[in-house]
């Protein structure tokens, strides 16, 4: 079987990390994997690379965005070339993930999926494909997307229009272009997601639920002694936090307010912040700049009574995931599909933005936090295994291969 997957980067971020995990688990299995992306991690992949666009491509793609909101539908010339090449590869099953981010036209792109109607499996991780313009949007409470986008109030968000608001337009392209895929599978890695495609206009197509997975082997419960050294956090009740970007979506400002809150028994580790940020914290938060070394991410967990999440929007954070198979608890907001990660042995999930509550809940926590490190671990190995989950990708892509053949 010959699989070719398409994501706006590879073995680097989250996505990227996902489409080249996927890859691997098929070349185990003997498949031939073709991941098609603009960006390659330092790892390099496994996998056949194909390379997509450049950066005046990039910048001309962004320019079209800023000026005219209208993502997604930049990058002809490069498109055009990758449909040749894709032609010539004529894989079994097409893999989509991430279509936004400067590199694709989707018109080219989905015009061809139906002129060939390969079978296409398509991973969501967000609401870009079915809105207007923004990939979310629960944190401005906004419902538009179920019928029709218009007036949208994150035009200045990512991906950010300086002047024109073209969301109504975008949202009837999209839906005109993104129907009409006779054999289309879509993807999402929590139940929240799900319910709402099925609540817009991809509705139509089969949906089904696949996790997150994380390396249970490079993630698990280690001795943090070092970190407890350096930081001189002996006695303390440590509180972590992990982003790659801090911005107000990831609730920084509920960490600068817990600050203010928690007494000298506490101390909060923030990993992932800039410098500059990290020169204004208050003196009971310690600021980690975003750190390449999975060993010394593994002893933050590893040292933390509690991981919080404050996150405002999110699909599924894989954060919460590396947390509990460090066997740290979570405690996260009631947003998006970052609940789904937890029970009530492994954490608590607070009403999104109530401060109060999730003071309450991080004292409960961190007062028998030994008690759920053993079903922490346990529910990461039972459920984010990424053996697992990518190997239910891998059975998605036969059997949506033997389906197609025996409809011949």
């Amino acid at each position: 079987m010959k699989i070719l997957q398409i994501n706006s980067s590879v073995n680097t971020t989250s996505t990227g990390r996902i489409a080249e995990e996927i890859g691997q688990a098929l070349q185990k299995q003997g498949h031939e994997s073709f991941i098609a992306s603009k960006k390659v991690g330092p790892g390099g992949s496994t996998s056949n690379l194909i390379h997509l666009g450049n950066k005046y491509d990039e910048y001309a793609h962004a320019l079209k965005t800023r000026l005219f909101d209208r993502h997604g539908f930049g990058s002809k010339r490069t498109t055009q070339a990758f449909l040749r090449k894709l032609k010539e590869i004529s894989p079994d099953v097409i893999g989509l993930h991430n279509l936004h981010g400067y590199y694709l036209n989707v018109e080219g792109l989905f015009n061809y999926l139906k002129e060939v109607q390969k079978p296409v499996v398509w991973t969501l991780h967000d609401c870009w494909p079915f809105t207007g313009h923004c990939s979310f949007f629960d944190y401005v409470s906004c419902e538009k997307w179920k019928t029709e986008c218009r007036n949208c109030p994150l035009s200045d968000k990512y991906p950010a229009s300086w002047f024109m608001d073209q969301s109504r337009r975008n949202f009837y392209h999209k839906k005109k272009l993104f129907n009409g895929i006779q054999d289309l599978t879509i993807i999402t890695p929590s139940q929240w997601l799900a319910t709402l495609v099925k609540q817009s206009f991809l509705g139509g197509y089969a949906v089904e639920v696949i996790n997150n997975g994380i390396d249970l082997e490079k993630f698990w419960p280690t001795n943090a002694d070092n970190i407890n050294n350096r930081y001189n956090l002996f006695g303390k009740k440590v509180l972590l936090g992990v982003a790659s970007v801090w911005d107000r979506r990831k609730g920084l400002k509920y960490f600068l307010e817990l600050s203010k809150k928690l007494d000298d028994s506490f101390k909060i580790i923030l990993v992932g912040l800039p410098e500059v940020e990290i020169n204004r914290l208050p003196e009971n938060i310690i600021g980690i700049q975003r750190t390449e070394s999975l060993e010394e991410l593994v002893s933050f967990y590893s040292v933390a009574d509690v991981f919080v999440n404050p996150t405002l929007v999110d699909n599924f954070p894989t954060t919460n995931l590396e947390a509990l198979a460090c066997g740290t608890p979570v405690i996260t907001f009631d947003t998006g599909g970052s609940p789904e990660s937890i029970d009530e042995d492994t954490g608590m999930v607070v009403e999104k933005g109530n401060l109060k509550k999730l003071l309450e809940a991080i004292k409960v926590v961190c007062s028998k936090s030994e008690r759920y490190r053993e079903a922490c671990r346990n529910r990461a190995i039972t459920h984010y295994d990424k053996k697992e989950r990518y190997y239910d990708y891998v059975n998605l892509y036969e059997k949506t291969l033997v389906k197609k053949h025996a409809l011949k």
